[in-house]
């Protein structure tokens, strides 16, 4: 038999210089969306918009801009108008048409590769707008100058027409940009009014002063925010602690102005504001661009941090052994603080730019942390013994939580002897196969057990309400038995200091609780400790929420499961006649036999899941902590501004 190669059996032409292909214009963008804006999901979606705002913040940086207006129009599009200098619309002495269409339809083209028009500026690529018009179906430019009005449109990077140009009066400059996402490139192109309004309110918080609204047309009743800050990022972390008991007030805010070693500028800006909380909320931003991945600048934060509280507590004789120290997380339990970079010459990692890589901004942000706090420190002693007392406290509970922690860990992923003993284990040992389902009680953890793919499905029943993690420290946390032995079945770890998603024994992790007021706690009660120690499995979407039916009809020889009291009586309305109807109302997975378990909720063919996202890591931390912290009066206020939106309600 003749032997062939897989990847060149089908392969009949010649590879010759008629091969070498050169993609003209922004057909490159087009052929590969992702190489310049990470995917041609839902993110990717949202990115154009970014691209185009990040171009009115660069304005408003070099002082031109101070409103910048979003609009999520009906018919799908986008707008975002500034009222910066406008783009420059003159003829553009090598390309031979106007610099508007260079910037519009030219990769690499514009305003931000030296130092005089942007003395520092996010889209250093110089291939955003250009890249959000290659991926429109259409799009319209507006460019407002003191005597003209230039305008101009495009249909996937193509101009439709040459620049038009009309002369008018008034003062008021600026730029429009209009356009419609291509379905032919993206999987959905709806857009999402809060992630958009999440990336606005940061805009806003790094740039005091700058006006930033959004307004959502697609609906009659309609959507508008308004974000302006005057505090800057000490505003931003006033607004992290604003349900949380702050040990100190107002924020520590320190702010630097030099020069790196190349001669370009930077900016470094800090804000540090200590509460009684057990969370981390750190945020890191260069040039205003979220870098979610850290970098130099939050590396040398992070050493400041440590190194100068220790050696203030050193200093003072407040450590009670000889020779103790602080670890890096026992001095960021209960820190919320920003850090925000300007420089000149960022150097990004990727084009989605979320990491920072100048070697000399650690050292830089390092050495400016360190004086600044031990100089707050020495004029402010009553704020630093706070901290350091705290700091105290975290360490003594971390000695603590070591033992504990010993009790949660694995030694293989693939042993299965120190698993907890009510786990119903899987067969599959591939975690992209296995699913985790999280049952309340021993009733429905029974009926899951007996109804489910052994293969693939794992049932763990969870006895009662695990406990609050919002208001408890590490140790106490790995001292519950329920915690302690989700922990353990998950396989992944817990806390930063732990946890390792290549440990995670299941792709999929399932929530399923009952249908009623104790079954919504419960969901909240772990998605408070999924979203504190274990986030990672919600940004990867590993953590589900199944849908259990609400009712059980049956009129005659049939029988159907709905999900909600809408459906419920559209069903009887339009598909039963006159037949009389029996209505069973589910208010416990217990109430289900194993077949009927299957069926309706765990069968891959036919159930209903939620997967769980986080769009919004501010938001979903304010929440969490209006919903499960300390304080009484504003979740009395959700309450009462929220009760209205309740669906499903015991009775």
């Amino acid at each position: 038999m003749e032997k062939g190669n897989i990847l060149t059996d089908k392969v009949t032409s010649v590879y010759g210089a008629e091969s070498i292909q050169i993609l003209e214009g922004l057909e490159a963008v087009r052929k590969r969306p992702s190489m310049y804006i990470g995917s041609t999901s839902s993110a990717g979606l949202h990115h154009l918009v970014y691209e185009v705002v990040d171009n009115s913040v660069d304005e408003a940086q070099g002082g031109y801009c101070n409103l910048i207006n979003v609009v999520l129009e009906k018919d799908g599009s986008v707008s975002v108008s500034d009222n910066g200098r406008g783009i420059p619309t003159e003829t553009h002495p090598k390309m031979g048409v106007s610099a508007l269409q260079v910037v519009m339809t030219t990769l690499h083209a514009g305003g931000k590769f030296d130092d005089s028009s942007y003395k520092v500026s996010g889209g250093l690529h110089g291939v955003g707008v250009s890249v959000v018009n290659a991926l429109s179906s259409s799009l319209y430019v507006e460019v407002r100058k003191e005597k003209s009005l230039c305008t101009q449109k495009y249909s996937r990077g193509i101009p439709r027409a040459p620049l038009k140009e009309e002369p008018r009066k008034g003062k008021e400059t600026g730029t429009t940009i209009r356009f419609l996402p291509d379905t032919e490139i993206f999987e959905t192109t709806e857009y999402s009014f809060d992630i958009l309004a999440k990336r606005l309110r940061e805009l806003a918080f790094l740039n005091s002063g700058l006006r930033i609204s959004i307004v959502d047309t697609r609906t009659e009743e309609g959507k508008s925010r308004i974000f302006q800050y005057d505090g800057g990022i000490t505003s931003f972390v006033s607004f992290l602690n604003e349900n949380k008991h702050p040990l100190h007030d107002p924020p520590i805010q320190l702010t630097k102005e030099g020069k790196l070693e190349d001669g370009s500028f930077v900016l470094t800006d800090v804000a540090i504001q200590y509460n009684s909380g057990y969370q981390e909320d750190v945020f890191s931003f260069a040039n205003n661009i979220n870098t979610v991945d850290g970098g130099t600048h939050m590396t040398g934060f992070r050493s400041a941090l440590t190194r100068c509280l220790n050696d203030y507590a050193s200093k003072n004789n407040m450590f009670k052994k000889t020779g103790q120290t602080f670890s890096g997380n026992d001095v960021r339990e209960g820190l919320s603080a920003v850090i925000s970079i300007k420089i000149s010459n960022p150097q990004f990692e990727g084009q989605t730019k979320t990491r920072l890589g100048n070697r000399e901004v650690k050292g830089v942000t390092e050495t400016m942390v360190y004086s600044g706090l031990e100089q707050f420190f020495e004029e402010n002693p009553a704020t630093a013994r706070k901290i350091i007392q705290k700091c105290i406290d975290t360490s003594a509970a971390r000695q603590a939580a070591r033992k504990a922690r010993e009790l949660t860990r694995r030694k293989s992923a693939l042993e299965t002897a120190s698993l907890p003993g009510k786990l119903a284990d899987c067969t599959v040992r591939n975690p992209e196969e296995a699913e985790l389902f999280l049952v309340e009680g021993d009733s429905a953890g029974g009926s899951a057990k007996q109804g489910r793919n052994r293969y693939f499905q794992a049932i763990l029943p969870l006895r009662g309400k695990i406990l609050n993690v919002e208001k408890a420290p590490l140790h106490k946390i790995l001292n519950n038995t329920e915690i302690r032995t989700l922990v353990t079945a998950t396989g992944t770890g817990i806390g930063e200091e732990d946890f390792d998603i290549e440990k995670l024994r299941y792709g999929k992790i399932v929530i399923m609780t009952d249908a009623d007021v104790d079954g919504a706690h419960i969901r909240t009660l772990l998605l408070t400790f999924f979203f504190r120690y274990m986030p990672r499995l919600i940004i990867e979407g590993n953590i589900y929420i199944a849908q259990p039916p609400l009712f059980r009809l049956k009129w005659g020889k049939k029988e159907r499961y709905v999900f909600s009291e809408s459906e419920r009586d559209r069903v009887i309305e339009e598909e039963t006649g006159s037949q009389k109807v029996s209505i069973q109302r589910f208010k416990g997975l217990g109430e289900m036999n194993p077949e009927q378990l299957w069926t309706t909720t765990m069968d891959p063919e036919n159930r209903l899941m939620l997967k769980v996202r986080m769009d919004d890591a501010v938001e979903a931390d304010r929440i969490f902590t209006i919903l499960m912290g300390d304080e009484v009066e504003p979740r009395r206020l959700f309450i009462e501004e929220h009760a209205a939106e309740v669906k499903n309600l015991d009775y």
